[in-house]
């Protein structure tokens, strides 16, 4: 854990040590900037102009929502730390939606920051009932979304809310042929989950609960020399993933140089996060879920339990990454809303678009640090 320490950082130990000010303005994550309701058209244009600029760079502001909010300035501090520019410190709660310094950003290239999106009939297939209740939920085959808006939602990584306030009067009755105006970014396309090739992929009764690995896995092990007499060939540099739990934001690295980041939810003080370093044992497409009340809530398991299946509003979302700890990993969500402001049963959440963009640079036996 030492590796991970700096002098500007309270407690001593951090992920992002280019982050001290912004991390020292939110000792409290769950708190919010509060929100000017008076924004002008044009004041929400240009914050998810910058939100749609960090997502397409793969610093991701969760949510797009047309606000500078919290989440959208810790992706620009990491972003501007992966250029090797210092982060702008966050504004002063008591001024609302403040727009941070773009200096320096390709903004322009975001053009036009909406884009007229035709509802297609495969939007509307992922649609269907989903009660509340974990009971009711395992007598189904599949955990849908709630609605169309949720699914197109979700499709255009942005906030339900937002979506309604971009097209009034629209988003109660949406169906195949229906023009919506959405975020210009690259859509999550929940049918290409299952072309996803993430490394040693894996099949179990459930993704939460899958024994410790400690041996190495065949990744890891070197592949035995064709030519005993030649010089060993250095091998590709492995990625890694640190978590900071104090800004609930997740950092992919190769080498020491920051790629990407995305907002998460870690674990509650009831069922906290592991603290310390782990590996990715493998990965899971849509996951079954064992919905334990007492595992969930106290960290122990009983009989009682709900076998939950897969589906994009799973409480594991779409993707499952297995640590080397039973019953911990990273995951999908069916709560986007909630990400980076609230707590998760110990295991490491992330948005559904997110998740599945964070597989694509990481691989069985990747590094994973938890501080």
């Amino acid at each position: 854990m030492g590796r991970y320490r700096s002098s500007v950082f309270v407690a001593g130990v951090f992920l992002f040590a280019s982050l001290a000010a912004p991390i020292e303005a939110r000792k409290h994550p769950t708190k919010k900037f509060p929100r000017d309701e008076k924004q002008s058209p044009e004041q929400i244009e240009a914050a998810a102009r910058l939100q749609i600029f960090l997502d397409r760079s793969n610093f991701s502001p969760g949510k797009i929502d047309g606000h500078y909010n919290e989440s959208a300035w810790k992706a620009l501090a990491l972003y501007r730390q992966s250029r090797g520019e210092p982060p702008q410190p966050p504004p002063a709660h008591a001024k609302v939606d403040a727009p941070p310094d773009i200096n320096g950003l390709d903004l322009a290239g975001v053009q036009p920051v909406f884009i007229t999106y035709t509802v297609s009939p495969a939007d509307v297939q992922n649609v269907g009932k989903l009660p509340a209740s974990a009971k009711e939920q395992a007598k189904l085959k599949y955990l849908f979304y709630r609605d169309p808006a949720d699914a197109i939602a979700e499709k255009f990584h942005c906030d339900r809310h937002f979506l309604e306030q971009l097209n009034p009067d629209k988003t109660k009755s949406i169906k195949p042929g229906d023009q919506l105006r959405v975020p210009n970014v690259e859509p999550f396309e929940i049918g290409q989950v299952k072309d996803l090739k993430p490394g040693s992929e894996m099949n179990a009764p459930a993704a939460n609960d899958i024994p410790d690995e400690s041996a190495a896995t065949p990744e890891e092990k070197p592949a035995p020399s064709q030519n005993a007499s030649a010089p060993a060939a250095s091998p590709p540099a492995m990625p890694s993933v640190k978590i900071d739990t104090k800004t609930n934001m997740l950092g992919v690295f190769d080498g020491d140089k920051l790629i990407a980041a995305y907002p998460v939810t870690i674990g509650s003080s009831q069922t906290a996060s592991p603290i310390g370093d782990w590996k990715v044992g493998g990965m899971s497409k849509w996951p079954r879920f064992r919905y334990d009340e007492k595992m969930l809530k106290h960290g122990e398991r009983s009989g009682q339990f709900y076998m939950l299946p897969p589906g994009p509003r799973s409480p594991v979302g779409v993707l499952w990454i297995a640590l080397n700890k039973k019953g911990i990993g990273i995951h999908g969500t069916a709560t986007p809303d909630s990400i980076g402001h609230s707590v998760s049963h110990g295991c490491i959440r992330l948005a559904n678009w997110d998740v599945v963009r964070l597989v694509e640079r990481i691989k069985t036996g990747t590094p994973v640090s938890i501080h």
